[in-house]
């Protein structure tokens, strides 16, 4: 079963053609042959009339007439005579009849003279016939030459008449995931108008329901952080009381909870902050990439240091790109962030910083056990956190990167490092550099 819209038009327009080419054909080969057939009736009764005029006198083959056509002139005299094939002629009544001649069936026109004698025009049968198909088959001939010129024009007409649908699915397919603004109505056919309408219709349901989402995890987020944060200072004002041992242990743990839960409300607000400012709303001030690399690095150093990471530049450039420094910064410290979490002691996160031509790259590179294959597609999705969730991460971190970079006009890709003696995971962020 054919799927395709364009492939059933074309399908279908090219059975009709076909099937009406084939009986036009049919009957153009029909009317044709019996038309030949008529045309040469009318030449052997033309002949004959010559010959009863005294034109043409004697037995004989009238090449004449034409070389290939086999006429021949047969003088049957007054009474029957000759062979016996001659004989039968001259019984029959004069007029257009079928005979045979030689053991081969003719067509005959027999015609007697005013003196009694009788003649015979004959001609092949065989010969009739195929000089009559030849005459119908160059009659088909031009039908069965415009079929294929028909279905490359119909191919041409099918697929011209739904250019607009594929663009605008091209269009469609082009879009981020979080553009809601409605399709242009303008250039489109009339029939496509209610397609369109219903899919305006969708996109604003969703942004609506969006628009819901949004606002409650950022109210729900900022409401949860007054609680969270005094529960912190108590839990923080019982350090400085004695407790027994397992009291210590279970406080630890009852912290280490906290902070899990404020970090999620944080990247929470982070994500609700990001989700609101619609894209052609982004801030585009022209900042140095490189800097604010250097400020996260910097707020981020003493960690890699205290758990003996290697933490620098592998290569930094003096880059100008088109953004808001606060969306890159965060942008640069959840990417390194998430290095330092899956970064054994002792490993190394390596921060590259260039342009490539019109292109400003930054590659973010570590030493960690990098992403099994069938999650890396995933890596970039709300709460994902994978077979080998490390530390206090929420899943959120990477999914605000892509957010951040999508808003910036950039794109993003994770590769495992897969070389001898040697694991790790490269993010390669890129952006258009300002100014060219």
């Amino acid at each position: 079963m054919i799927r395709s819209l364009r492939g059933r038009l074309f399908v279908s327009l090219t059975a009709v053609v076909l099937l009406t080419g084939l009986a036009g054909g049919v009957f153009a080969h029909r009317w044709a042959f019996d038309e030949a057939i008529e045309t040469q009736d009318s030449v052997l009764i033309q002949i004959a009339g010559l010959v009863q005029s005294g034109g043409l006198t004697g037995a004989q083959d009238l090449h004449g007439v034409d070389e290939d056509a086999e006429v021949w002139l047969i003088e049957l005299g007054k009474t029957p005579q000759g062979t016996p094939e001659e004989r039968q002629l001259w019984r029959l009544q004069d007029g257009m009849r079928d005979a045979a001649r030689k053991g081969k069936p003719v067509r005959v026109v027999l015609r007697t003279r005013s003196d009694g004698s009788r003649f015979a025009v004959a001609q092949s049968t065989g010969v009739r016939d195929e000089i009559a198909g030849d005459m119908a088959f160059r009659t088909v001939l031009p039908i069965a030459a415009l079929i294929p010129c028909l279905m490359l024009v119909i191919a041409f007409v099918v697929a011209g008449s739904l250019r607009p649908m594929v663009h605008l699915a091209d269009e469609l397919d082009a879009r981020p995931a979080d553009d809601m603004t409605a399709l242009p109505l303008r250039d489109l056919p009339s029939e496509l108008n209610p397609f369109v309408s219903s899919i305006n219709g969708l996109l604003r349901r969703v942004h609506e329901m969006m628009e819901q989402q949004r606002r409650f995890i950022a109210d729900a987020a900022h409401e949860l952080r007054t609680p969270l944060t005094a529960l912190s200072l108590q839990a923080e004002n019982l350090d400085r009381v004695e407790l027994p041992p397992a009291a210590r242990e279970r406080l630890a743990v009852l912290r280490q909870g906290m902070r899990r839960s404020k970090h999620l409300l944080e990247q929470l607000l982070a994500l609700a902050r990001h989700d609101a400012t619609p894209p052609d709303r982004a801030p585009g001030e022209v900042m140095e990439l490189d800097r604010a690399a250097r400020g996260v690095i910097a707020d981020l150093l003493q960690e890699a240091i205290s758990r003996d990471i290697d933490l620098g530049f592998d290569r930094a450039e003096s880059v100008l790109v088109c953004g808001a420094f606060v969306m890159f910064t965060a942008m640069i410290r959840n990417l390194i962030d998430n290095a330092l979490r899956f970064t054994p002691e002792g490993g190394k996160i390596d921060v590259a910083i260039y342009q490539d031509g019109a292109t400003a790259v930054l590659q973010i590179e570590d030493t960690g056990p990098g992403v099994a294959a069938d999650e890396i597609g995933r890596i970039f999705e709300p709460f994902f956190r994978g077979q080998r969730p490390e530390g206090d991460g929420v899943g959120l971190g990477l999914s605000i990167v892509k957010r951040i970079v999508d808003r910036l006009g950039g794109t993003i890709e994770a590769a495992n490092v897969i070389e001898p003696r040697r694991t790790g995971l490269r993010v390669v962020v890129k952006f258009p550099a300002a100014g060219t």
